[in-house]
């Protein structure tokens, strides 16, 4: 389990107004790499970004437009710096951990996202997160202090080598990750926060070691994630049947049956959804009942 103190180190981080997101994902990759000396991959982000703001001054002022801009930072990152999305093994955890992605140039699209964001950041260029659904993509804002300006912003995909989308392409993505029953709508590029950005690692991160049932790790991302965000209810259930599957039975018993006391107060929704959670709630009480059966006989 996590130490209280890592917890309340990373919530500080996370939830701190300075905009830089490195601070917090390399916490997130001491959870892997216990000895990481994050200073290292801080001072290479600072020697990235000072590289990529001579490739951008390097551009004649007469042509310095948004397009132009993105061109610059996209041949120093990707043609340069040889970064890449890592298609083949896209569920391998180290492409989660931030560290890892600088040392071996590949990621998944949040994390290139991550390095992209900040090398242009400390190049003097703002880069947004869009929290796009099923494929995170980055948002260069022609007016810096809107969160979404409709018809020309650039959208850029970071994974696919910088590719600049229309707005066919982000439906066509829509479709491929969500289906094509999913509604496109622009609210659906509006820039990430930087919490928001930080749990979408986790989450990506969580769903992967679960596959994995490597369950130690994905008990350690819910502690997280539920640090930033302790209304999550999903993440309090995980933690407990997490907890269940670790044999930590008062952990569980704990865990669940606050879930079933905040979750039973909330009503409303569709037949059904109310079905579904009905279905939901009565596996987790099954699970409740086991285990203050199990917590009893070992008092």
């Amino acid at each position: 389990m996590l130490s209280s103190d890592f917890i309340r180190k990373f919530t500080q981080v996370a939830k701190s107004p300075d905009p830089d997101l490195a601070p917090a994902a390399l916490l997130i990759a001491r959870l892997e790499y216990r000895r990481l000396d994050a200073s290292h991959y801080l001072r290479q982000l600072d020697q990235m970004g000072s590289s990529a703001l001579e490739r951008l001054d390097n551009v004649p002022k007469t042509e310095r437009s948004p397009l132009r801009k993105i061109e610059a930072l996209n041949r120093y990152l990707f043609e340069e710096e040889k970064f890449t999305g890592n298609k083949n093994e896209y569920n391998d955890p180290r492409n989660s951990f931030l560290n890892a992605v600088l040392d071996r140039r590949t990621g998944i699209p949040i994390t290139l996202a991550l390095v992209y964001i900040e090398v242009a950041r400390r190049a003097g260029l703002r880069i947004d997160g869009i929290n796009f659904p099923g494929h995170f993509l980055l948002r260069l804002p022609q007016q810096p202090e809107a969160s979404l300006d409709a018809d020309h912003d650039l959208i850029v995909d970071p994974f696919h080598g910088g590719a600049v989308l229309s707005e066919t392409d982000c439906r066509k993505l829509l479709h491929e990750h969500v289906g094509e029953e999913a509604a496109f709508d622009r609210r659906l590029l509006m820039r990430a926060t930087k919490q928001q950005i930080l749990i979408r690692i986790l989450a990506n991160l969580k769903r992967v070691y679960i596959r994995m049932r490597s369950f130690p790790q994905g008990r350690a991302i819910t502690e997280l994630l539920l640090a930033l965000n302790p209304s999550a209810m999903t993440e309090l259930r995980d933690r407990g049947l997490l907890a269940y599957r670790l044999n930590d039975f008062s952990s569980a018993l704990r865990d669940l049956e606050a879930y079933l006391r905040f979750t039973s107060r909330s009503a409303g929704g569709s037949k059904s959804d109310n079905e579904k959670g009905n279905d939901e709630h009565a596996a987790i009480w099954e699970h409740v009942k086991v285990l203050r059966r199990r917590v009893a006989s070992l008092n």
